[in-house]
């Protein structure tokens, strides 16, 4: 018999995606893909189930459908398609993720666990290092939001994970995902015809192409291949680094440069008119910005990205289509400015 998967999430986009994308697995006989809501699009032939992860039904699918591989893709931070309270939000990531390990616990069937967790867990603060390992102590814990969601989950998994030594547990921190299809807040930021950036800051930025999460997914959810690891946590991130200014002029998007309680201001009247969602931690990263080491992802989970940072960011482009200005006009008036600047 093969492997048994279920993927909560499933509603989303990136979920979706994984679900259909692990049927394709040699190994793989059934997934059981789960939400509080019906998805808008297809699962291929898996099978659906209505299930809140926050109610303890969560425990019986697992156990009556003998699931051997667990894919937790319901950490995120915005409600689905904009339905939803921040309250909400929060109880699905932090007590649906406790009602979720509390079920895999109970499962003696359960051999691996693989949580989607995201980069936010640095958070962001002025003394922050060049760069992040898995192991560097942030000099400020986020505190509220999506990214204190996400130091909780990992507490939880941790705790999780020293409990039941048996099952493979592995934490896949996500930096923003960028693609044509990818729904994340810093997609929606990029989308705005005109980019709200901080007076007097030009963040250093990283991103991980849509492709590549549910790439790096399915290698974290099957087998370890020969000579890697994928029990343990891993920063995922394309390589290089763009710096926000390198960002808006290669989409071709002005920028509005704005005090940061300004920018917060900004933030929550787009907010309150549906536009994006402009959260405290994409307040703090369009300020501090955030790189992060991605050894461990190479050396030890045996995972090489296909697409670079820019890569991810040049393929969002193309699928959005032109900014407000093409990018070669913005980039000429922009040197120009910068000459000038400098000559004064």
């Amino acid at each position: 018999m093969g492997r048994i998967v279920l993927v909560t999430g499933a509603a989303r986009r990136l979920g979706g995606r994984f679900v259909r994308r692990v049927q394709r697995e040699p190994d793989v006989e059934r997934v059981i893909a789960v939400d509080a809501v019906p998805p808008a699009h297809q699962l291929g032939a898996a099978e659906f189930v209505q299930a809140d992860i926050r109610r303890p039904a969560i425990g019986k699918v697992i156990i009556e459908r003998a699931v051997d591989t667990v894919v937790h893709l319901d950490v995120n931070g915005t409600p689905p398609v904009r339905r939803g309270s921040r309250a909400a939000l929060k109880e699905t990531n932090v007590i649906g993720t406790m009602q979720l390990l509390g079920a895999c616990q109970k499962a003696q069937s359960v051999r691996r666990l693989v949580v989607r967790s995201s980069t936010h867990v640095y958070g962001g603060a002025p003394r922050d290092p060049a760069v992040f390992t898995e192991t560097t102590v942030p000099k400020s814990l986020p505190g509220g939001g999506f990214a204190k969601d996400t130091v909780e989950v990992e507490g939880y998994v941790r705790g999780f994970a020293r409990r039941r030594p048996d099952i493979a547990v592995t934490v896949l921190r996500f930096a923003d995902v960028l693609g044509p299809l990818a729904d994340s807040p810093v997609s929606e930021y990029f989308r705005l015809p005109v980019l709200p950036t901080v007076l007097g800051y030009d963040p250093r930025l990283q991103f991980l192409h849509e492709d590549d999460a549910l790439d790096v997914l399915a290698l974290a959810a099957g087998e370890p291949r020969q000579g890697a690891f994928t029990a343990g946590t891993f920063n995922v991130a394309g390589d290089g680094v763009l710096l926000l200014s390198q960002c808006a002029r290669r989409l071709g998007r002005p920028t509005l440069p704005l005090l940061r309680p300004a920018l917060r201001r900004a933030g929550a009247a787009l907010r309150a008119v549906g536009v994006t969602e402009f959260s405290p931690e994409h307040v703090r990263l369009l300020t501090h910005g955030r790189v992060v080491q991605t050894a461990l992802m190479r050396d030890i989970l045996g995972f090489a990205p296909r697409y670079t940072t820019a890569g991810a960011l040049a393929d969002f482009a193309r699928g959005r289509g032109p900014g407000l200005l093409p990018p070669e006009t913005l980039s000429r008036a922009v040197d120009r400015l910068q000459e000038a600047v400098r000559h004064g």
